[in-house]
């Protein structure tokens, strides 16, 4: 007897951005294989007895391989079990949800899913920053700001460097300096401001506002970390506070 897959989107990180059918999914499983980034508070809403298996990722220390996982999650169903592969933000915007999917389809495993909300739209919602307004951004990107075992960066730097659109980098942190250089070479203006959130909508979000022309130095100095979201674009002129949340103030006040 084959069981199923559920491929869940936590959200961002606080557990009210969780959609009904994320939860209910999640309480329906007997396994869950989660990832680094989902928060204790989310995991603990898991059914009782479920047993649990952390696959998390970190930069450059892949303790589990995406290869295994694949295999773990498929195993798994094979036994006859519900598993919910649970991921922060959405599964299918940078979480390689579908080459999960893709692997257990090969294999004949049913699959439903639970989109989340995406980082994007969580430090959006906790900063006050649209994505989009009318008058400064008619569109926006979402970017990775990192390539698959570190490979060249090679992004569209002219498509990117839209001045009407807002541009959200995940997973830049490493190589916001490449990253600004590439926009700038391709003339979005250093004044361009930026608003960096780290881990956003936890209780540890940490906020830097800057702009695109001292950015990397910025960064560097308030020492921010991985998982770090950056906001590029007119619409960071619309924060409400920055002042009092520029970490850089901070560290120095």
């Amino acid at each position: 007897m084959s069981g199923k897959v559920f491929l869940i989107g936590a959200g961002p990180g606080d557990p009210e951005l969780m959609t009904l059918r994320a939860l209910r999914m999640l309480q329906e499983a007997d396994v869950v294989v989660y990832d680094r980034l989902v928060s204790a508070d989310i995991l603990d809403r898991h059914a009782p007895g479920a047993r649990l298996i952390p696959v998390g990722k970190a930069p450059k220390c892949h303790t589990v391989p995406q290869d295994r996982i694949n295999d773990i999650l498929a195993k798994e169903a094979r036994a006859g079990l519900t598993v919910a592969r649970l991921k922060g933000g959405d599964p299918m915007i940078f979480g390689r949800g579908s080459e999960e999917a893709a692997y257990l389809m090969a294999h004949g495993i049913a699959i439903e899913y639970a989109p989340g909300i995406t980082a994007a739209q969580g430090a959006s919602s906790s900063t006050g920053v649209p994505l989009t307004h009318r008058g400064l951004a008619t569109s926006v990107q979402y970017v990775t700001g990192h390539r698959q075992a570190d490979k060249v960066l090679d992004l569209d730097w002219k498509r990117l460097a839209d001045p009407d659109a807002t541009l959200v980098i995940y997973m830049g942190v490493a190589n916001i300096g490449q990253i600004a250089m590439g926009l700038m070479t391709e003339n979005l203006p250093g004044s361009t401001p930026v608003l960096a959130v780290g881990k956003a909508t936890t209780p540890d979000e940490r906020r830097l506002v800057s702009r695109l022309d001292k950015l990397a130095a910025d960064v560097r100095e308030a020492d921010l970390k991985a998982p770090t979201l950056f906001i590029v674009g007119q619409v960071v002129t619309l924060y409400a506070d920055q002042t009092v949340t520029n970490l850089l103030e901070q560290a120095h006040g």
